[in-house]
């Protein structure tokens, strides 16, 4: 058992009160449970109790065992002299404020329902055969339980995305069209080059390439050439000798710091057209192409027009090279690759910037894009279809990937909406 299960068993109310008393033989009535503190501190404040004829207003503290308030040191820390009751599983000793009065204690062991306990236990057990802790448990839970809890764990996941974002514009000095280009980088990395893509950003600041996005080979130089993809080449390829040319004359220029390797990138496990060349030539096709991002990407109504900014036409030899001096015909970025950029790129600047403005009608907006695209379909998604959760649209996926990065991997069903239900006296197993 963890603590936070007699978190929510206290929150939640969810235990015998009949009777209910003291260690000492205190009657006890709850009058309010207290507000769970996420801070330092007692975990629950602002409770109100009745503790024989004296009403109480302060703090609850939980624990499995009594003892542990010694072992997390409560009794020298001043914070916890405002404890009214401490609550535990099982009280094996006494414990004291820090001017040594005794706290009452309510022991919760004998009073929590033998089938709560077994719900709780099954939820938290070894794995189980599927994904999911509760599967087997489902048919107790409403179907609209289960479509609330995947919107709040979307908007979970988009708003630690726009987090990400918002962190980015602050470290950029507030600069939304930089963040854009931050941001559209890591993006077209996708998920084995968005870290050496997002780097590559820091050491090619947009206001060189700016300068030079009339000129798309100027443009690719400066890409490539930081990405550490020129360093050698073949002599007889005029192209990528020009590159070289370009790029040596403008790092030169602007003082461009060291880039990086071509080890740095990975290729391992890539199909050809996602490889890291073809991504940056992409890239700088979108760069010369578009000469604003974030204004753009911000005004879009529709993901039609979404995708229509998405397709700029990469140089002659990006549409015939997989990697430097290596041919080969090369497809142009597909709609499937186009949606991921929407999904992890476009909602999450367009949430961080509502919520940089104060406009929370942005944020439903930027979020109902995501249920103008597809439905992604993988082997996180796979079990819940299996279950029968909805999966219809891009929304739905995001749903589904939060709730089992979260809380199904991390077995927070104690959080998780699904859980609470499950866990709710008139579901348990009996």
């Amino acid at each position: 058992m963890k603590e936070d299960f007699l978190h929510y068993v206290w929150q939640h109310q969810y235990f015998d009160k009949t009777s209910l008393q003291t260690e000492t033989g205190e009657l006890i009535t709850v009058l309010r449970p207290g507000y769970r503190n996420a801070d330092a501190g007692p975990d629950f404040l602002n409770a109100r109790l009745q503790l024989g004829e004296v009403e109480w207003n302060g703090a609850v503290e939980i624990h499995l065992r009594a003892s542990d308030w010694h072992r997390h040191q409560h009794q020298t820390d001043a914070k916890y002299d405002q404890v009214v009751l401490h609550v535990v599983y099982t009280a094996d000793q006494d414990v004291r404020r820090t001017n040594g009065s005794v706290i009452p204690a309510l022991a919760l062991a004998a009073r929590i329902s033998p089938g709560m306990l077994l719900t709780y236990q099954r939820l938290m057990g070894p794995p189980a055969p599927v994904a999911l802790p509760c599967a087997p448990l489902l048919p107790v839970v409403p179907d609209i339980t289960r479509t609330m809890m995947m919107e709040r764990a979307l908007l979970e996941r988009v708003e630690q995305k726009a987090g990400v974002v918002a962190a980015l514009h602050e470290a950029l000095g507030h600069d939304w069209e930089a963040t854009a280009y931050h941001a559209l980088a890591a993006g077209f990395g996708f998920r084995k080059n968005s870290e050496p893509l997002a780097r590559l950003a820091k050491v090619l600041p947009l206001a060189v390439l700016r300068r030079h996005r009339h000129d798309l080979c100027q443009t690719e130089a400066l890409l490539f050439g930081q990405a550490g993809f020129l360093a050698e080449q073949d002599a007889a390829d005029e192209y990528l000798l020009r590159l070289r040319e370009e790029y040596a004359f403008l790092r030169h220029k602007y003082g461009l710091p060291a880039g990086l390797a071509e080890h740095e990138w990975n290729f391992l496990r890539l199909r050809p057209a996602n490889f890291p060349p073809v991504r940056l030539a992409q890239l700088a096709a979108l760069l010369h192409a578009r000469p604003t991002l974030f204004a753009a990407l911000l005004s879009a109504q529709s993901v039609a027009a979404l995708e229509q900014f998405f397709q700029a036409p990469v140089s002659d030899y990006w549409r015939q090279h997989y990697r430097p001096g290596k041919p080969g015909k090369v497809p142009a970025l597909g709609r499937s690759s186009v949606q991921l950029l929407l999904i992890n790129v476009v909602v999450p600047l367009r949430v961080a910037y509502a919520r940089h403005v104060g406009q929370p009608d942005l944020v439903e907006a930027a979020v109902g894009l995501l249920e103008q695209v597809p439905a992604e379909h993988n082997h996180l998604t796979a079990p819940y279809e299996a279950l029968g959760f909805c999966h219809r649209t891009a929304a739905d996926s995001q749903g589904l990937l939060a709730l089992s990065h979260l809380y199904c991997q991390p077995r927070r069903c104690l959080h998780c909406a699904v859980g609470s239900r499950i866990l709710q006296p008139n579901s348990v197993v009996r």
